[in-house]
């Protein structure tokens, strides 16, 4: 089975590409000129949204490293001890809100001191895997293009990042019992 999804993994993209071509081809568009205007517009996409990035994966960087969210855990540790949390963890979650790449260097970290089996390396992995970088998406694209008002945006990701935490706490509980 897995040779057989392979054999199709390696194929879609080529597929997909060859489908685009073919319908640009058999409408008489011009390819070349329509797929440089998409590369122009995103590079003044990324033009518009660099120091919105560069600001956030800046402070980011300077929490991490000033270890705040390690401070943060230790003094909620009886807390999230309660709820059946690892403090760890925790800090993982917090950074996943806004960098997705951060995270995953803490996710590196929980591997190498607890191993990928263990209630924390489950724990952070189901973690990373339902949730979403909250801050970093919503400036980015709403950057991208201009939406100044979130209204209820920001409520909405963060009540679906604690529901997959809890999720994800629990199902780690629930597999380790």
């Amino acid at each position: 089975m897995s040779n057989i999804l392979n054999f199709v993994s390696a194929f879609i993209l080529p597929c997909v590409i060859l489908y685009i071509v073919g319908y640009g081809l058999l409408s008489k568009l011009n390819i070349y000129d329509i797929f440089i205007d998409g590369a122009k517009d995103g590079i003044k996409i990324v033009f518009n949204i660099m120091p919105t990035l560069v600001g956030l994966l800046f402070a980011v960087g300077i929490l991490r490293a000033s270890s705040a969210f390690d401070l943060l855990g230790q003094f909620l540790e009886p807390l999230l001890d309660r709820l059946g949390m690892i403090v760890e963890v925790f800090t993982l979650a917090i950074v996943k809100m806004f960098s997705s790449s951060a995270s995953t260097g803490i996710l590196t970290d929980i591997y190498k001191n607890y191993g990928t089996d263990s209630a924390a390396g489950l724990m952070a992995s189901i973690i990373l895997s339902s949730t979403e970088t909250v801050f970093y998406t919503i400036s980015v694209y709403f950057l991208s293009v201009k939406i100044t008002k979130t209204r209820y945006t920001v409520q909405g990701a963060l009540v679906a990042t604690i529901a997959g935490v809890v999720a994800s706490v629990l199902i780690t509980n629930f597999l380790l019992m």
